[in-house]
């Protein structure tokens, strides 16, 4: 049977889905509430884990140790780094990789983790598929799919967003994403980042996000929620 962790960074991404979940209770683990329950019939978890990679592969961790999650899905917001995506576009991701870690003194690639085997965390293809349809469901014609980049960086410079770019190749880039399938990767649960576009993660990131924040991540959820009713089905 499967079980849906759903991981936001913050309030706002998680707060429509916390509105729809039927059967709610609630338990602390490291600082942060974790609700279970059921969105759309379908059996989930849903916590806000706040910012940063540490916060988010924690919450992923205590997902798989304590409530026994089957699938994960990490919901939000993102600055675009790609020119064909605007404000309110939403990515799936194909994978992910940090764009803030750096061994190159040891002859690694920019992003490659020592000891994993991989420079950027595959999604599941499957969740990548039904995510991609989700996305169209609640905007038609407004989903790419392809790489998320993530750093402990809120992207609001020109130079920092072409530097990700060179490096990564990427979508989008965010805080958490990685570190969520990271960890996810590790503990063989399939995984998929959902994203919605709050700014273009350049000089003008600071102006866009507060106008947008609220808009996007509601975007986010409906497409989560849509999801959730997808994996219902083949449930």
């Amino acid at each position: 049977m499967i079980k849906l962790g759903i991981i936001g960074a913050m309030e706002e991404e998680v707060e429509t889905l916390l509105e729809q979940m039927e059967d709610k209770r609630a338990s602390t683990r490291a600082g942060s509430t974790f609700y279970e329950g059921t969105l759309n019939g379908l059996n989930a978890v849903v916590v806000q884990c706040g910012i940063g990679k540490v916060n988010a592969a924690l919450c992923v961790q205590i997902l798989c140790d304590c409530f026994g999650v089957t699938h994960v899905v990490n919901t939000g917001i993102a600055g675009s780094l790609c020119a064909k995506l605007d404000i309110g576009d939403l990515v799936i991701s194909t994978d992910a990789m940090y764009h803030d870690f750096n061994c190159c003194a040891f002859g690694y690639p920019v992003g490659k983790v020592p000891g994993m085997d991989v420079v950027a965390f595959p999604a599941d293809v499957e969740m990548i598929r039904l995510a991609y349809d989700a996305a169209e469901t609640v905007n038609p014609g407004h989903t790419r799919r392809g790489r998320v980049a993530s750093g402990d960086q809120f992207v609001a410079s020109g130079e920092l967003k072409d530097k990700i770019i060179a490096n990564t190749q990427a979508l989008c880039t965010e805080m958490e994403g990685t570190a969520i399938a990271q960890t996810a990767y590790r503990n063989g649960v399939p995984f998929v980042i959902i994203r919605a576009i709050s700014d273009k993660a350049d000089n003008s990131a600071d102006m866009d996000y507060p106008t947008f924040e609220k808009i996007a991540a509601h975007r986010c959820a409906a497409v989560t929620m849509t999801l959730a009713a997808a994996l219902k089905e083949i449930n």
